[in-house]
């Protein structure tokens, strides 16, 4: 585990936002490069600005993040370095903290993120050829509902 604090993402946590998903797309061979590293701050900005990105720093460096628009999940990356160490986890557990549920996409080839969504108690509800996003891959609807207690 690595200590680490959760927060609002500001402004000036762009450019690191940005770099958090340039580091994953780099990573990820299967998926195609369909945005600059510029139009990817562009994009952690226009995120930030809307309300819906919160972060995990440690020592003042995003480690990670999750882009959330009221119960549907947009984006949840963590840098390789800071990986299966409770940070996702630790995102993940802050979102569901105010939702009764959640919903996300994520791509069917992504097979290290559906295990992961579906140890924390993600469904597949639905799966598409990948015409509704920017890279034309297929990809998997996940869902979790808070158990009734």
């Amino acid at each position: 585990m690595i200590d680490f604090t959760i927060s609002p993402a500001c402004t000036l946590d762009a450019g690191a936002v940005g770099n958090v998903l340039s580091v994953s797309n780099d990573l990820s061979p299967w998926l195609p490069r369909v945005h600059t590293a510029a139009e990817e701050i562009k994009y952690a900005g226009d995120m930030i600005d809307a309300g819906w990105v919160r972060v995990a720093k440690r020592e003042d460096k995003v480690v990670g993040f999750i882009a959330r628009q009221e119960a549907e999940i947009h984006a949840l990356y963590v840098l390789p370095d800071a990986q299966n160490k409770g940070v996702g986890t630790a995102l993940l557990d802050d979102a569901k903290s105010e939702c009764d549920r959640l919903g996300l996409w994520s791509y069917e080839a992504n097979q290290t993120a559906l295990h992961f969504y579906g140890q924390r108690g993600f469904q597949e509800v639905d799966r598409t050829e990948g015409s509704g996003n920017d890279a034309g891959l297929p990809d998997v609807r996940c869902e979790w509902t808070k158990e009734k207690s």
